[in-house]
């Protein structure tokens, strides 16, 4: 398969987001990024992480209260809600530096990952290598795009590509266009392009064989 990884971190990009200049004939359709709260807040389960703060807080707060006055039973659970704060800070923090490092790029042959904010890598995803992509849309427009490939020797780390990738399928990792803005528009660009691309004739060129010399008898 045509995959392609670049680990050079600061590696000069010709073009944000791809590694080299697009060959000749190669156009870029649409460039973006993830929507960095959408983002945070699935890939890190949020809401899930400020209920379980909130829970022993609450706990907290109950096994003290009958044994000592109310502000005294508050003040206790008070730090596990600071220390709930703090870490729903670092995540949103993680959160928001995964998004800007990232660049999503469609183009009319293939689609472009660039991915990572401590360890950068480039994924190449060529049409001819995708056989699904599946749309996850949300009521506020935001989707992700997750691509099924269809070659079965490529194995891509779920963890080295996360949270770049269908949530909890490991057996197969997907990569994916996470939490992008307006999904629905983009994922039928896709499906156009990669259409186009599949059905378009490929002329393959051979030399032509030499012609043998036969002596005369």
């Amino acid at each position: 398969m045509n995959h392609h990884a670049d680990h050079d971190d600061f590696a000069f990009e010709p073009v944000e987001g791809l590694p080299e200049l697009p060959p000749q004939g190669e156009e870029i359709l649409w460039q973006g990024r993830p929507d960095w709260w959408t983002l945070t807040k699935e890939s890190m389960n949020l809401k899930w992480v400020a209920l379980y703060f909130v829970v022993l807080a609450l706990w907290r707060f109950g096994t003290m209260v009958d044994q000592v006055n109310f502000a005294t039973a508050f003040a206790a659970s008070m730090p596990l809600l600071i220390l709930g704060g703090i870490v729903l800070a670092m995540f949103m923090l993680v959160g928001f530096v995964q998004a800007r490092a990232t660049v999503y790029t469609i183009t009319n042959r293939r689609v472009a990952m660039r991915i990572g904010a401590a360890l950068t890598v480039t994924l190449n995803l060529p049409f001819s290598q995708i056989g699904r992509a599946d749309l996850a849309l949300r009521r506020d427009g935001t989707g992700t795009i997750a691509l099924d490939l269809t070659d079965d020797d490529t194995r891509l780390s779920y963890l080295v590509c996360w949270p770049h990738v269908r949530p909890w399928v490991l057996r197969r990792t997907q990569p994916a266009l996470r939490c992008i803005p307006d999904a629905e528009r983009i994922a039928h660009m896709l499906g156009e392009a990669a259409e186009a691309r599949v059905n378009t004739p490929q002329i393959a060129r051979r030399t032509a064989a030499k012609p043998s010399a036969v002596a005369a008898e």
